[in-house]
């Protein structure tokens, strides 16, 4: 094995207390209530279906940013909050300054040293950079679906990824904290490796608490993923 690919949103960065935090930190400055975490929550649920969308031809190439922002308007709407175009924007790029895991870094920077490691994330190319620099997570690459103009779980993206890093499926591992994600992954050839994260979603969170596949490599986070890698070498 080669390199090591990441999902992002839920594996790497706490997206959740992120947006939370930052719509509170918005609530204070501008002296109104704004319920964070409910928006945080079905702004995520809007996330899959969005996505396809795109996926099943019923919107063209739409990048991420731009499906967030479709429905950040529809669910401010919904909870009566009426913001202008700048403060709407501004509430888009929530998502470009999230923070990581308290494994993520340290995981990475060791990974780092003995493989290739990069993203492979449904986030437009934009996002990733920002959300990369915000959390100074040390990629070697990033992959995204904007390069493939496919989100995952499309073949083109994980198979895209191998293509572009010259490098058969069977030498790229994929981690993630998400079972569907692992499951296409597998299917054409790649490495797995699932890291829960069992508060992702919030103290009710009722999916992807365990692995539910023969995955490569199960590990608590990055650091022992690191550690388990380690050891088998």
């Amino acid at each position: 094995m080669k390199a090591i690919v990441f999902d992002v949103f839920g594996t790497i960065v706490d997206w959740r207390s992120s947006l939370i935090e930052q719509f509170r930190q918005l609530a204070m400055e501008l002296g109104i209530d704004i319920p964070g975490e409910t928006l945080a929550d079905q702004w995520r649920g809007h996330y899959g279906p969005s996505m396809d969308r795109v996926r099943k031809g019923e919107l063209p190439w739409t990048g991420l940013d731009d499906l967030h922002r479709e429905s950040l308007v529809e669910l401010l709407g919904q909870h009566g909050l009426t913001f202008d175009a700048a403060t709407i924007e501004r509430i888009n790029l929530f998502w470009h300054r999230l923070t990581p895991w308290p494994d993520a870094v340290p995981g990475l920077q060791w990974l780092k040293q003995q493989y290739i490691i990069a993203t492979l994330t449904n986030g437009n190319l934009s996002l990733m950079v920002d959300v990369a620099r915000h959390a100074q997570l040390p990629w070697d690459m990033v992959f995204c679906a904007e390069l493939f103009q496919h989100y995952k779980p499309d073949p083109e993206v994980y198979l895209g990824a191998c293509r572009l890093l010259r490098l058969p499926p069977e030498e790229v591992m994929l981690c993630a904290a998400h079972n569907y994600d692992l499951h296409a992954a597998r299917a054409l050839g790649m490495k797995t490796a699932f890291i829960p994260r069992p508060t992702e979603y919030g103290p009710r969170q009722d999916k992807d608490l365990q692995a539910e596949g023969d995955w490569d490599l199960v590990a608590e986070d990055l650091v022992a993923l690191s550690g388990r890698l380690v050891s088998d070498q």
